[in-house]
């Protein structure tokens, strides 16, 4: 219906530059809005105020012009100008009723478009260090990269997930050290534990694994414990395996799968550092001082120029960054979307710089960076800091178990990312109006119970039998069928923004007007007109609480 006011308000526009009430050389870009207010009408448009200037009249006037050329609609009641010049359009009720049809017909498939045109995208979401089990922040990248993922692929993109393992480096050798130290029998209270240890009890299941032998299968990867506590290479290799089976595993568990498992340490045995950073040189960006190889970062907007190798030797943790998304813009991908915590914001001007320093005609913009804020955990009013397994936080699996993972989901990805969340566990596990994602869930299988109650009654009902719509014309109902109306648009929105948060909101908001309608509106009345009516109204409610949910990798259940 949106589509169609937007027609129509072009067509006017047609016809008033076709008499010469409007100059041929406007460059009309027509938006057209939902209302807030529905004593405002359905929609509204500024046309009229961004057109003015350039057609010499006051706003109200040019929309004057626009609400007199409109063509005629059976879809529109009337439009009428607001304020400095706002054009309002009220729709008819016969068109406001079609979303229930639309929604019923398209299914699953509701609120799906072809926007994205099959292009590639590829989002890098959680890629944590594998020295540990993924911890509640983690789990927030994990909900939102993934339901971005899905929101992506209902906008029509061809989508990639990826998980990057930061398998190279210091953190590495310290989970190695960790390792070899409680294979030796020691602990972190001995004086010759290392320094920057890992001290959780993983470690010490981690080393009885590795000296008992066992093998590990993780992904591409199959390592067998030595049982050697002196072969530090062996021991390093198997903990690494170790732990990132226990990440895929934990992800699994939370419904989280990705396409692509891609290891830091490749970029140094298949030589892509290496060539990045020669690509850099013969650039003509970099320069050496003080026995380092430094980047012109301020070339590319940087506040100052950053060291690549250091004088004692070793890159910096940022070039193995610029030769992997080099590596990526490689695959083909058109957009690219990183999902991390707040602590990479450092990162983003320095990689962005590098490929820029490459030459290789990728955009400034390239790749776009979802940083997420972190998380609090708080039971009885209290702040939960640590777990009795990882030691010093809270984990990802102590959260879902806990709570479920259909709570743990909703509540890690409806709040904006760059707000920080608190995730209130008693309200996460209570079946109370206050908790969001039950509100959500029991409003899908309140419609349920409904329409299997129908075989009590000797009634019957079906989503293709034509029910007469002119009947909903209860404020609730017509606030209903609005709401089904702004799915579509808002899940445009909110993949083109990477906001699935809004989708939860929505979702929140939708099942509010439901619950509020149903206790207020019989449902299995004797008028049978009416009640299919209402019936296929809830039933299309229903529809797009699932199809929202599924955007969200939370279950619709159908009962409670």
């Amino acid at each position: 219906m949106k589509d169609h006011v937007a027609e129509l308000i072009t067509a006017a526009l047609n016809t008033l530059v076709a008499n010469g009430n409007l100059p041929e050389t406007i460059q009309p870009r027509v938006t057209v809005d939902r209302t807030r207010d529905k004593s405002h009408g359905d929609f509204a448009s500024n046309i009229a105020m961004t057109l003015a200037k350039a057609a010499g009249k006051a706003p109200r006037d040019v929309a004057q012009l626009i609400i007199d050329a409109l063509p005629p609609s059976a879809q529109l009641n009337k439009a009428e100008i607001a304020g400095p010049g706002f054009i309002n359009f009220f729709m008819d009720d016969a068109a406001t009723s079609a979303i229930i049809n639309s929604v019923l017909t398209a299914g699953d498939s509701f609120g799906r478009n072809s926007s994205g045109a099959g292009k590639k995208v590829q989002v890098e979401y959680v890629s944590a260090n594998p020295t540990g089990p993924l911890h509640v922040g983690h789990g927030r990248g994990a909900a939102v990269g993934d339901s971005i993922c899905r929101l992506l692929a209902a906008n029509g993109w061809d989508v990639t997930s990826e998980f990057y393992y930061n398998d190279a480096g210091a953190q590495i050798n310290n989970l190695g050290l960790s390792t070899q130290a409680r294979c030796k029998g020691l602990g972190p209270d001995d004086a010759s534990w290392p320094a920057e240890g890992y001290r959780g009890s993983y470690i010490t299941e981690l080393a009885e694994s590795y000296m008992k032998g066992d093998t590990i299968h993780a992904e591409d990867k199959h390592v067998t414990g030595k049982a050697d506590v002196d072969d530090l290479d062996a021991i390093r290799d198997f903990a690494v395996a170790y732990l990132r089976r226990e990440q895929d595993h934990d992800l699994k568990a939370f419904g989280v799968d990705f396409d692509v498992y891609f290891l830091e340490s490749s970029l140094y045995s298949e030589g892509d550092v290496e060539k990045t950073v020669q690509q850099l040189i013969a650039s003509g960006h970099t320069y050496e001082k003080d026995g380092a190889l430094w980047l012109k970062t301020t070339d590319f907007g940087d506040d100052k120029d950053r060291v690549m190798r250091k004088s004692e030797g070793g890159y910096t943790y940022f070039v193995p960054d610029v030769a992997y998304h080099m590596n990526k813009w490689q695959r083909g991908f058109e957009r690219v979307v990183n999902e991390q915590g707040a602590d990479h914001h450092s990162t983003i001007t320095r990689v962005r710089a590098g490929l820029q320093a490459l030459n290789q005609g990728i955009p400034k913009a390239w790749p776009e960076y979802v940083l997420h804020q972190m998380v609090m955990v708080m039971r009885g009013g209290e702040e939960v800091k640590i777990s009795k397994r990882a030691g010093s936080y809270v984990t990802l699996q102590d959260l879902v178990e806990e709570v479920g993972r259909d709570a743990t989901r909703y509540f890690l990805v409806a709040r904006a990312t760059t707000s920080q969340l608190t995730f209130d566990i008693d309200l996460a596990i209570s079946q109370s109006n206050d908790n969001p994602v039950y509100y959500i869930q029991y409003a899908h299988a309140r419609v349920c119970s409904m329409l299997r109650k129908l075989d009590d009654h000797g009634w019957t009902w079906s989503a293709q039998q034509q029910a007469n719509f002119e009947l909903l014309s209860a404020d609730a109902e017509k606030g209903l069928m609005n709401k089904l109306a702004a799915y579509p648009d808002l899940i445009t929105r909110a993949g083109s923004n990477t906001e699935p948060h809004i989708v939860a909101n929505y979702l929140q908001e939708l099942a509010g007007e439901f619950h509020s309608y149903y206790n207020s509106h019989k449902m299995l009345i004797e008028d049978e007109n009416l009640r299919n009516a209402r019936l296929s109204l809830s039933a299309a409610v229903r529809q797009v609480l699932k199809n929202g949910l599924d955007l969200l990798g939370v279950s619709a259940p159908e009962s409670m």
